[in-house]
């Protein structure tokens, strides 16, 4: 019997499921945040909470007492801890440099210990080493501003051992990322040496690298990129990595790592380095064409068809994939240094985008904008492509001028202008190579090219099945006429203008002087040239508020100088000379324009007197074409009574009056100054590299550096 006042317990529960249910979830949620703080349980109130063993261990180091004075194998039981990174990280980030400085000697004895593990049988040892040195220089790091008074090198290894700590560490990383092992464990190593790259913005600031610099790991990275396995599993990581400590203070001192790069003369690697590039252009190339199919097939397309064609240019403006800056450096960084290395970019292979995904395993990695992380498909070696009758064939060439294409249609985002900065300085480097030329101009290595448009109102999107096989070098032309009939605008991109001008100068002058003739539609570049100058002369009083436009005008004009001095060597039929001169005349009114305003300009005594008197001088022959010819289209108009000519009348007048026409010789047209990155790009490639360098720090998040793949390998230690 229950007495009166009393109620039996099991009825309360019997009554109280609600009740039940809000205390289990209040429990489970305080087991939970009490996990991620380090602490496992809370057995009752008056208890503290208990730790986990290796947050215990990691407080130890955190108080002014070595740590194995109590207990003689501490650091070997450490090693044997899972490592909690962002307990250890977090507990750096709360100390203040003064406080840091305290525990210098525990900070020095883990770091020294950590780099004893490496070389350990165990490898569970070595992946928590590791960990533990990850966790250890980015939270050291982020007390390393200018106000915390102390020395990052000395305040992870201490001046007096630094110099043999270092070797040792890099020899370690060295053996490991050499050795036939883990392919987990090389990748954690490639982490690691991302992670020391990248704890500085500017990484020319990272002293601790002048170490990576003397115990150079070149050759592993070599290795990890001749291998296809290792290419498979690390090719991202190595190619990126290796980009930058190409840029380590690559202006102030000889970098070893630029002068081993532009030795290479080894097919494997340079073939493995090219496919990690393409195969990371081609996934941002895919990525962008199901953004554009989801686009044309979605709601923008019912958007579309509802309220017209008013809209077409704002919807696929949306279309946006974040892109891929540290891989281009890496193909800037072997197209500029290494000459063997252009041999790769015409080395054919089926089109990536088109084959099937590699079945061997992918390392997991966090899903991130393409540009800080691998691609989610990793490369395959030539050997192993397959080799498709249906598939487009293609190569590294192909890919990056497609990837250029889509980069650069939109500049008004800041890292898709140094992205389209980037690829036209790329192609700057292969206009000026002449084996690059002699392939691109090889009428017997023919493809069909099919670069993205920008989609534009009075233009219908060309069909791809359309599209002929022609030389590469029609595919570059291409790319950079679409630049400058689509970049016309308030926010005139001038400096990109003129290296596309500058590549087109280059590959005319390779035609000139090997007498090339291209089958190439020249109209199509010849009205985009004039529709610039008209452009610059409608904006002249905005654009001259910012820009020196006669450096562009001059030219352009230049390179109409080009074809009417040189035409008949590189052009491909007599009647494409006759249509050159039928365009200037066509369009005649522009040059008398630009004339008028160029001489407005040079008779007074402004800062522009000196670059317009060059656009009027380089006019003469272009004014002497229009002055000549236009006079005897009249006469022929008047005797044959014909209000309008056809074109065909107008050749016919241009054929039949070359004999009397007169031009000056023009000195120099076929000459260049050669690019030069440490003069001209240096502040750019600086700013690049610290934007790259941020964006891989902020990737190499917790779960990169996971465990779980890790003990899944290493589930016991024998």
């Amino acid at each position: 019997m229950v007495k009166a006042g009393q109620i039996c317990l099991e009825e309360k529960f019997k009554f109280s499921e609600p009740f039940l249910s809000v205390l289990t979830f209040r429990v489970y949620s305080m087991a939970q945040t009490e996990k991620k703080g380090g602490l496992l349980r809370k057995s009752s109130a008056s208890k503290k909470p208990l730790k986990e063993k290796v947050v215990l261990m990691y407080d130890e180091i955190f108080t002014t007492e070595d740590p194995s004075k109590c207990n003689p194998r501490f650091w070997e039981e450490l090693f044997l801890m899972k490592v909690n990174l962002e307990y250890l990280e977090g507990k750096l980030e709360a100390l203040d440099g003064e406080e840091l400085m305290k525990i210098k000697d525990n900070i020095n004895c883990l770091f020294q210990h950590c780099i004893q593990a490496l070389g350990e049988e165990h490898p569970i040892r070595v992946v928590n080493a590791l960990q533990t040195l990850c966790a250890l220089i980015r939270g050291v790091h982020q007390k390393n501003k200018s106000t915390s008074g102390f020395d990052i090198i000395n305040m992870l290894v201490g001046f007096d051992k630094a110099e043999l700590c270092m070797k040792n560490l890099m020899e370690s990383l060295d053996s490991l990322l050499c050795a036939e092992g883990s392919e987990s464990l090389k990748s954690l190593c490639l982490k690691l040496l991302l992670c020391l790259v990248t704890v500085t913005d500017n990484i020319s600031q990272n002293t601790i690298l002048e170490y990576v610099m003397i115990n150079s790991i070149f050759e592993a990275i070599l290795q990890i990129l001749s291998s296809p396995l290792s290419r498979r599993e690390h090719g991202y990581d190595a190619v990126v990595l290796l980009a930058l400590l190409v840029n380590y203070r690559k202006y102030e001192s000889v970098n070893p790592y630029i002068v081993k790069l532009s030795i290479v003369d080894d097919e494997a690697t340079l073939n493995g380095m090219g496919l990690v590039i393409a195969q990371a252009l081609s996934e941002y190339n895919r990525q962008y064409k199901d953004k554009e199919e989801e686009h044309q097939t979605g709601f923008f397309s019912a958007l579309t068809n509802m309220v017209g064609s008013m809209f077409i240019a704002d919807a696929d403006e949306k279309i946006s994939v974040q892109t891929n800056e540290a891989i281009l450096l890496a193909l800037y960084e072997a197209v500029h240094l290494n000459r063997n290395f252009i041999t790769v970019l015409a080395q054919s292979h089926p089109e990536m985008g088109l084959m099937t995904t590699p079945t061997s395993p992918i390392p997991m990695t966090p899903v991130t904008p393409l540009g800080t992380t691998p691609p989610s498909s990793d490369v395959i070696s030539s050997a192993e492509l397959p080799l498709d009758a249906d598939v487009q064939t293609s190569n590294l060439l192909i890919t990056f001028l497609k990837y250029s294409s889509i980069v650069m249609q939109d500049t008004k985002d800041e890292h898709r202008l140094h992205s389209g900065k980037l690829c036209l300085i790329i192609l700057t480097c292969i206009a000026e190579d002449q084996y690059a030329n002699a392939f691109l101009h090889d009428d017997n290595m023919n493809f069909r090219v099919n670069l993205h448009r920008m989609p534009m109102r009075h233009r219908k999107k060309a069909a791809d099945k359309n599209l002929p096989c022609r030389p590469l070098v029609c595919a570059v032309l291409d790319l950079m006429v679409e630049f400058i009939v689509t970049h016309m605008m308030k926010e005139f991109p001038m400096d990109l203008y003129v290296r596309c001008i500058q590549i087109v100068h280059k590959l005319l002058c390779y035609q000139k002087k090997c007498r090339v003739r291209l089958h190439y539609t020249w109209r199509e570049l010849w009205s985009a040239l004039i529709n610039l100058l008209k452009f610059l002369m409608s904006n002249e009083t905005v654009l001259l508020a910012k820009h020196n436009i006669f450096t562009l005008a001059l030219m352009v004009v230049n390179l109409f100088n080009m074809f009417i001095t040189y035409g008949d060597t590189f052009l491909p039929t007599p009647s494409s000379y006759d249509e050159l001169y039928y365009e200037i005349i066509r369009m005649h009114q522009n040059f008398d324009n630009l004339y008028s305003m160029v001489l407005r300009l040079s008779t007074n005594a402004g800062q522009w007197k000196e670059p317009a008197s060059k656009v009027t001088h380089a006019l003469v022959n272009i004014r002497a074409i229009i002055n000549h010819f236009n006079p005897k289209i009249e006469s022929y108009a008047a005797v044959n009574h014909i209000s309008q000519l056809s074109e065909d009348q107008v050749l016919e007048v241009v054929r039949s009056n070359y004999d009397t026409l007169t031009l000056k010789l023009q000195d120099g047209l076929d000459q260049y100054e050669r690019y030069s990155e440490q003069h001209k790009e240096a502040a750019f490639f600086k700013e690049l590299v610290r934007s790259i360098s941020i964006n891989v720090r902020k990737n190499l998040a917790f779960n990169t550096l996971s465990q779980e793949l890790l003990l899944k390998e290493f589930s016991t230690i024998s």
